[in-house]
């Protein structure tokens, strides 16, 4: 499958910026100046803009334009839960661990509500940046029924919550956990981590008609990133 343009333009902002070239405080082109120089619309400027904000690695500041960041990642964590955020994922190119059908007893993660014997899509990957430096695992489990051909799709660039949309399952909502992990052995070894080193560990369920028809657990490397909730303050 192509790769589409608003991502190539942000993956060579990416690389820039993870390389040195555009260090941290640099200021980035405007939206107008990148529509100009790639001959994209604003609005596909203004995605790749925000895409490297969300990913930590810009900052965004009305009226003053966007500057590159600190490399720390700084994570939203309702972009997690918000479907709008949700569904565009993360920037980064994911690497496939594993991928295959299972029986639900079989699964690497608990899918809730889910029999022994019913059918599930399981699928590992790592997240890595421009660099090929790993940023964090995911390990899926979506209900086999709601994911047939899941396998077939490009798993690299796979977002799901967009791929089940499409599908018509009818998600109705998105709820979040936060649990406090020791990395094992094998995710130390992918996150080119310690083991035993402590980590957070995100865990999301997608639910259609009150059934939950995905998990995702996220591991992201140590000392990567920091994560923050930030909500409006109603007017008094």
């Amino acid at each position: 499958m192509t790769v589409p343009l608003y991502v190539q333009i942000r993956r060579q902002f990416e690389a820039k910026i993870l390389s040195g070239a555009l260090p941290p405080g640099s200021r980035l082109p405007s939206e107008m100046d990148v529509s100009a120089e790639y001959g994209v619309s604003r609005a596909t400027a203004q995605r790749v803009l925000n895409d490297l904000a969300e990913a930590g690695l810009a900052i965004r500041r009305r009226r003053h334009g966007s500057f590159v960041a600190d490399v720390t990642r700084q994570i939203n964590l309702l972009n997690f839960v918000t479907p709008a955020a949700a569904a565009k994922g993360t920037p980064g190119r994911h690497e496939v661990v594993s991928a295959r059908i299972v029986r639900a007893a079989d699964a690497i993660l608990t899918l809730p509500g889910a029999s022994a014997d019913t059918a599930v899509v399981e699928l590992v990957r790592r997240k890595l940046n421009v660099r090929e430096e790993p940023q964090s695992v995911e390990r899926h489990v979506v209900l086999f029924a709601a994911a047939p051909d899941l396998l077939n799709e490009n798993l690299e660039d796979l977002v799901t919550l967009p791929y089940l949309q499409r599908r018509g399952v009818p998600i109705d909502s998105i709820r979040l956990y936060l649990d406090p992990v020791a990395l094992d052995a094998r995710d130390a070894a992918l996150l080119h981590s310690e083991n035993a080193t402590p980590a957070l560990r995100r865990r999301r369920e997608l639910r259609a008609d009150g059934s939950t028809v995905e998990v995702v657990t996220t591991l992201v490397r140590p000392g990567t990133a920091e994560f923050f909730l930030e909500l409006p303050v109603p007017a008094m």
